[in-house]
């Protein structure tokens, strides 16, 4: 026999063996689970930017050098506290002036009254004529209007001394001072000097927009009686922040706008967010989920279960034969780490949730049942 006859001798006994020791071997094993079965709420999510609910530019009221700043930069301040003090000086003066003002004109209302009080006994008698104690009468009326004008003198010159204490308006985060003491500021008659700025941060706003076909099916169901509209209940949000994959603040609607904007056709929304450790400053990002559906039964499996073929979401079920069926299905959203199943499967199915790498469509495999598919929390929240 030729060596080439020979070398096909050897392949076909190779393809043999290959072929009986393939039939011999047991089919792969995977472990397989039924759909957990409960009830969930749909959420709809949005990306947000937190605001202050309250925000003050504090400018000086009157004009004068600054003698010190009574803040640290950055700090909370309390609605109260002294921040800058203006050099008081030259209004204690004025107002010292017009205490003094305000004492003569009370002297001549006194003596004025006196005048007319004894005008009116000496006009019984015929003492005086009745011209005269109107005059007095009329003298009397001109000095309560002159202590009038000097008592509010003295008040527009003690607000002028208390407008040299700043204090903050707010509770909040105060930035940084922005004049330092020995430089002059202007008061608000003739444009008031920007001395600093303070955030309120508990509670926040969280602003988002919501688009317009997310607007047309929640207001379907508010219709329907299966949703409560935001506009008149305050419903629950969730709020996660930046790089976080679960949300981690919890808080409720707020407003929505009374109209869509159309250059976006969204509407501006808005929650508000309670912030006790006051991590969260205005103007960061974060990724809001409100309500979007009444509570319904749904079944649910691990997101490790889902393959893709081409454009289409599919599961690979063990038939009764223990043969292996690719299931195309309609996902919905994570719950607890478990994804929605809007369509595809059945209660009963046994879905391969490990080993999918062994498993070949037809081919047939060694199912082991596995607990009830526990979600991975900390992908609850995200979305498909």
């Amino acid at each position: 026999m030729t060596r080439s006859a020979l070398a096909r001798v050897r392949l076909q006994f190779d393809d043999e063996a290959s072929r009986t020791k393939a039939a011999a071997s047991p089919p792969p094993p995977v472990t397989v689970a039924q759909p957990v079965k409960r009830t969930v709420t749909d959420w709809d999510e949005f990306t947000g930017r937190f605001e202050a609910i309250e925000e003050v530019q504090v400018r000086a009221r009157v004009g004068g050098f600054v003698n010190s700043v009574e803040f640290k930069d950055g700090a909370i301040v309390h609605a109260g506290d002294l921040l800058y003090i203006i050099d008081p000086r030259p209004f204690e003066a004025v107002a010292s002036q017009a205490q003094g003002q305000l004492d003569d004109a009370r002297a001549k209302a006194g003596l004025a009254k006196r005048e007319l009080d004894r005008g009116l006994n000496l006009v019984q008698t015929s003492a005086v004529s009745v011209q005269v104690v109107d005059q007095r009468r009329q003298a009397l009326q001109a000095a309560y209007a002159a202590e009038t004008q000097a008592e509010g003198a003295l008040k527009a010159a003690q607000l002028n001394v208390e407008f040299t204490h700043v204090l903050a308006p707010i509770t909040g985060r105060v930035s940084r001072h922005l004049v330092t003491p020995g430089n002059l500021v202007q008061g608000a008659d003739s444009g008031a000097t920007l001395l600093t700025s303070i955030v309120s941060l508990d509670p926040i706003y969280i602003y988002f927009d919501v688009d317009e076909a997310t607007y047309r099916r929640n207001s379907k169901l508010w219709f329907e009686g299966k949703r409560p509209s935001s506009r008149d209940t305050s419903n629950p949000v969730q709020v996660a922040l930046t790089g976080e994959r679960k949300p981690s603040h919890d808080g409720k609607m707020d407003f929505l706008d009374n109209r869509l904007d159309i250059s976006t056709a969204t509407l501006r929304s808005r929650a508000i967010v309670p912030n006790k450790d006051l991590s969260i400053l205005p103007g960061q990002f974060g990724r809001v989920r409100i309500i979007g559906s009444s509570p319904y039964e749904a079944l649910l499996i691990p997101d490790a279960a889902i393959a893709t073929d081409q454009s289409r979401k599919i599961v690979f079920v063990v038939k009764e034969d223990n043969t292996v069926e690719a299931r195309p299905v309609v996902l919905g959203p994570l719950d607890e780490g478990l994804r929605v199943i809007r369509e595809g499967l059945k209660a009963e199915d046994h879905v391969i949730v490990d080993g999918l790498q062994r498993a070949r469509v037809g081919a047939k495999v060694t199912p082991k049942m596995a607990q009830a598919p526990a979600g991975d929390k900390a992908t609850a929240g995200a979305t498909p």
